[in-house]
């Protein structure tokens, strides 16, 4: 199996609208800007993950995509099926007419190839993805980014205290 641009761009993208969604709706045209990626064609893309179920959108001033259920319920398999990525390895596309109109000798080799990808895709959700991300950067944080942002928008974290003044503590 070659995973195609569709597929790939599919999963980054919705990789990046679960990270910056958490305070409010993301434009595409903000995740064409972060992952590099052609505008209209993630405006494609989208179409065919909102017709999937995977993603919701919402239109005019701040509107943009959000994920239709928690990033740990989608996995990838989720993602490149909803934009029509077939996950086969066959030259047949599992016609079994590879070698002439017959089945050629590699064909369930194919076929259980294209089983244990598909097993594997299906096995990894996108918070799992996202959650190995951050720990190959070693900046993990104790809860992951979409999480805490959700929690806590408007907290604010100091960077230092000022002079007399012992950290956490604020003057009312």
């Amino acid at each position: 199996m070659k995973l195609t641009t569709r597929g790939r761009y599919a999963v980054t993208a919705m990789l990046d609208v679960a990270t910056h969604s958490t305070r409010g709706p993301v434009s595409l045209a903000e995740v064409a800007e972060r992952q590099h990626l052609s505008l209209s064609y993630l405006e494609q893309l989208f179409a065919r993950l909102r017709r999937g179920g995977l993603v919701r959108s919402s239109r005019g001033p701040g509107g943009g995509y959000r994920l239709s259920r928690d990033p740990a319920e989608i996995s990838v398999a989720d993602v490149i099926m909803a934009v029509d990525e077939p996950v086969d390895v066959t030259r047949c596309g599992g016609l079994v007419n590879c070698n002439q109109d017959s089945r050629c000798l590699t064909h369930d080799l194919w076929v259980e190839l294209s089983g244990q990808m598909q097993d594997f895709l299906s096995s990894r959700s996108l918070t799992d993805v996202l959650q190995r991300h951050l720990d190959a950067r070693g900046n993990a944080p104790a809860a992951p980014i979409w999480q805490r942002e959700c929690q806590s928008p408007r907290r604010t974290i100091p960077i230092a205290a000022a002079p007399g003044q012992a950290a956490g503590s604020s003057e009312a």
